[in-house]
C-alpha cells in the first residue's frame, strides 16, 4: 500500500511536471491535426547541447570519484543490456505473429538506452531534491552498445543457422564503431572527455545548464508527436508489440533497481544513482539504436521495432516508470 501511495503522489507530480507536460501536449497537437513542426537539425542540435551537458557534468564529477565505485553500476549496465535483449528474444519471439527480425530489433531496441527519457529523470530527480552522482548519466553506453551488439549478433547467427551456414561472420567492431560514431554517443562521450580533461566549468555553467530544461521541454513536444505519428504504423503489425512495449519498461526497470541496490549495498551507490539506473533500464533508444538496427537487421520491420518504442514504450518509461522508481526508492532507501 505504501508503494501504490508513493506512486500516486510521484506519478501526481510527474503529470505536473512541465516534462511529461510537454510530452502529453505534442500528443495532443499531433492528434488535433496541427502542422506544427520542429526542423530536424533544431531536433538534432538540442539533442547535441541535452547529452554534452550531460556528459561535462558527468565528467567533471568523474575526476573526483571514486573508480572502485563506478566499475559496479558500469558492470551491472551492461549485463542488463544483455538481460533485457535475450528477454525480449525468448518472450517477444515465442509469440503468435512476431518474426524472428523483428524480435531481435525491438529487443535490442528495448536494450539501448533513451537520450530523452534519462534527461526526464534527471529532472524529476532535481524537482524532488534527491541526489545522484553525476556521473550516474554516463552508464548510459555501457548499457546501450552491448544491447545493439547482442541483438544484431543473434539475428545474424539466426539467419545463418536458416541459411544452412555453419556461422554468420558478425562484424562486431564495426557495429561499435557505428554506435560510438552515432550522433547520441559522440556527443556524450565528448562531454565526457572535455569534463574530465579539462577546465569547462564556466561554459557548462553560463551556456549549457542554463539552457537544459527549456531545450528537454521542447524534446519532449518532439517526442509526443513522434509517439502519436508512430500509433498508425504499430497497428499495421501484431498487437503482441504494444503489450511488450508497456510491459518491457516496467520490467526492465525492475531488473535495473534490483542490481542498482546491490551496487548500494556493495559500493555506496546513492538511492539516486539507482533511480537512474532502473530508469535507463526502463527506456529505450530514440536516437542512436533505430539508425544502428535498421542496418545491422535490414530484414526488421520498423513499424515494429521503432512503432512499439516510440508510441508506447517511451511514453510508458516516462510517465510511469520515472515516477515508480522514485516511489520504490523512497520506501526502499526512506527518501
Amino acid at each position: 500500500m505504501d508503494l501504490l501511495a508513493n506512486f500516486a503522489s510521484s506519478f501526481l507530480s510527474q503529470l505536473q511536471s512541465p516534462t511529461l507536460a510537454f510530452l502529453i501536449g505534442g500528443m495532443v497537437i499531433a492528434a488535433s491535426g496541427s502542422k506544427l513542426a520542429i526542423p530536424d537539425a533544431v531536433y538534432r542540435f538540442i539533442i547535441f547541447v541535452l547529452l554534452m551537458s550531460i556528459g561535462l557534468h558527468g565528467g567533471m564529477e568523474i575526476r573526483e570519484a571514486d573508480f572502485a565505485a563506478l566499475a559496479l553500476p558500469a558492470l551491472f549496465a551492461a549485463l542488463i543490456g544483455v538481460m533485457i535483449v535475450l528477454l525480449g528474444v525468448v518472450t517477444l519471439g515465442k509469440l503468435p505473429g512476431v518474426k524472428r527480425d523483428d524480435a531481435y530489433a525491438t529487443a535490442g531496441l528495448f536494450g539501448a538506452v533513451s537520450a530523452s527519457t534519462l534527461a526526464a529523470a534527471m529532472v524529476a530527480l532535481d524537482e524532488r531534491q534527491i541526489p545522484f552522482e553525476a556521473w550516474a548519466p554516463a552508464l548510459y553506453p555501457f548499457m546501450d552498445i552491448p544491447a545493439l551488439i547482442l541483438a544484431i549478433v543473434l539475428a545474424s547467427l539466426a539467419k545463418a543457422r536458416q541459411s544452412g551456414e555453419k556461422a554468420a561472420k558478425v562484424g562486431v567492431w564495426s557495429i561499435i564503431k557505428e554506435s560510438l560514431q552515432g550522433s547520441a554517443l559522440s556527443a556524450l562521450l565528448l562531454g565526457l572527455a572535455i569534463g574530465l580533461l579539462a577546465n569547462p566549468g564556466p561554459v557548462y555553467e553560463g551556456f549549457y545548464d542554463l539552457l537544459f530544461r527549456g531545450f528537454l521541454s521542447v524534446l519532449m513536444l518532439v517526442m509526443g508527436m513522434e509517439a502519436w505519428a508512430r500509433l498508425t504504423e504499430l497497428r499495421k503489425v501484431a498487437h503482441w508489440y504494444a503489450a511488450y512495449a508497456f510491459a518491457a519498461p516496467i520490467a526492465h526497470g525492475l531488473i535495473g533497481f534490483a542490481l542498482g541496490y546491490v551496487a548500494h549495498v556493495t559500493v555506496g551507490f546513492s538511492p539516486g544513482g539507482v533511480i537512474i539506473l532502473a530508469v535507463i533500464a526502463a527506456s529505450n533508444s530514440d536516437i542512436s539504436g533505430p539508425p544502428t538496427l535498421r542496418a545491422g537487421i535490414p530484414g526488421a520491420n520498423p513499424s515494429a521495432f521503432i512503432g512499439a518504442s516510440t508510441s508506447v514504450g517511451t511514453p510508458v518509461a516516462i510517465a510511469i516508470c520515472v515516477p515508480l522508481f522514485v516511489a520504490l526508492a523512497e520506501i526502499v532507501f526512506g527518501l
